[in-house]
C-alpha cells in the first residue's frame, strides 16, 4: 500500500519519500517500523511524531528503526562488551521523544527483522540486541518471543526489604491520591494497586497522572488489580492499564507489565510466585523472575508479535 501524508505533515517527511515501513504490534501496543541496514535514515523527533500520528500519519504508540549498532554511539558502546549485538532498536515514543526501550517493542522488533530477512532465527534460537536500556536477549518460542529484560530495581533509594510505597499518584478517576511504588525496568514505572476491576475500568487516562515525587526523567504509570485469589495453579494473575510517558494510554506495555508484577509480588511477600500473567486491554503477557548470571534477579517477558501491514511513504 502507499501512505500519503497530509499537507500539514509533508514538510517533515520530504527526506523520507520512498522509504519502506511496516506496522506491527505486541498485544495491541503498536509501532511503525523502519529497516535501516545502511544507517542512512536517522529519524528526527518531528518525523517520528508525524509518522505515529493516528490522523495524519501511519499511527502508532512509537517508532522503531532497525539499524546496525555500529552506526550509533550508544550501539558502539554496547558492542564493546557484547559484540554479538549486531542490531540496535532505535526507539522513539509517539511524541518523538527518545525512550530507553519497550518490552512489547523488542518482540515486534525481532519479528520485524525476521520478516525483512535481516536475520535467521529458528524456533528456540536466541538473538542479542542493543537498546538504550542496555543489551537484551530474545528467544523465539514458536510464534511468540521471550525477552530477558535484565534486572529490575527500585528507582528511589531505601531499604528494599522494608519498602512498601515511595510516592503518591493523582489521576482522573481517583478520588484521592494513591500510594505507589516506582520500579526501573531500564525505563521508569510507577505502580498503583487498586482493589476492584470497576475502579480500573473507571480510570480516565486521557491526561497524564501526577506522581509525587516523580522520577528524574518522568515515569510510566500502571494501575493494577490483583486477581482474587492472587495465585492460580502457581501463577500470579493481575489486570493492568497504563499511561505511557510521551504516548498516553496504550493497549499494552511490556516493561509496565514487568514493573506491575515486580510491585505486586513485592507487596504479596515471600510466598509470592515467580511466574505471572498480566492481562492488558490488548491481551495477555507472561512475566517470569529468575536468577541472572551476575546474581541479580532478572525478569523475562513473553508474548506475541505481529506484523499487520507494509508499505512505502509517498
Amino acid at each position: 500500500m502507499d501512505a500519503t501524508l497530509s499537507e500539514t505533515t509533508q514538510p517533515a517527511f520530504r527526506t523520507l519519500g520512498g522509504l519502506r515501513f511496516s506496522k506491527g504490534h505486541g498485544t495491541g501496543n503498536d509501532f511503525v517500523l523502519i529497516a535501516d541496514p545502511e544507517g542512512v535514515h536517522a529519524i528526527e523527533a518531528e518525523q517520528a511524531a508525524g509518522l505515529c500520528d493516528r490522523h495524519r500519519g501511519i499511527g502508532g504508540d512509537g517508532l522503531i528503526r532497525a539499524v546496525p549498532s555500529r552506526f550509533l554511539p550508544e550501539g558502539r558502546e554496547l558492542l564493546a562488551d557484547a559484540p554479538e549485538a549486531e542490531w540496535f532498536m532505535d526507539y522513539r515514543n509517539a511524541d518523538g521523544s527518545l525512550s530507553e526501550m519497550c518490552g512489547n517493542g523488542v518482540r515486534v522488533f525481532v519479528h520485524f527483522l525476521r520478516a525483512e530477512g535481516l536475520i535467521d532465527l529458528p524456533d528456540g534460537g536466541a538473538l542479542t540486541i542493543g537498546t538504550r536500556g542496555g543489551i537484551k536477549t530474545v528467544v523465539r518460542t514458536g510464534d511468540n518471543y521471550a525477552v530477558d529484560m535484565g534486572p529490575w530495581k527500585f528507582i528511589f533509594p531505601g531499604d528494599a526489604s522494608a519498602k512498601a510505597m515511595d510516592s503518591l499518584v493523582s489521576a482522573d478517576g481517583l478520588e484521592v491520591p494513591r500510594p505507589a511504588l516506582s520500579v526501573s525496568m531500564g525505563n521508569p514505572h510507577t505502580v498503583v494497586a487498586l482493589a476492584e476491576l470497576s475502579q480500573l475500568e473507571g480510570m480516565r487516562l486521557f491526561m497524564a497522572p501526577q506522581v509525587d515525587p516523580e522520577p528524574a526523567n518522568g515515569t510510566n504509570v500502571e494501575f493494577v488489580v490483583p486477581a482474587e485469589p492472587l495465585v492460580h495453579d502457581g501463577v500470579g494473575m493481575v489486570t493492568m492499564r497504563v499511561h505511557e510517558r510521551g504516548v498516553g494510554e496504550t493497549q499494552s506495555c511490556g516493561t509496565g507489565a514487568c514493573a506491575a508484577a515486580v510491585a505486586i509480588r513485592h507487596w504479596a511477600g515471600a510466598e509470592a510466585p515467580d511466574a505471572w500473567q498480566v492481562k492488558v486491554p490488548g491481551g495477555v503477557v507472561g512475566v517470569k523472575f529468575f536468577a541472572g548470571a551476575g546474581g541479580d534477579e532478572h525478569v523475562e517477558l513473553s508474548g506475541p508479535a505481529v506484523i499487520v501491514a507494509s508499505g512505502t511513504l509517498s
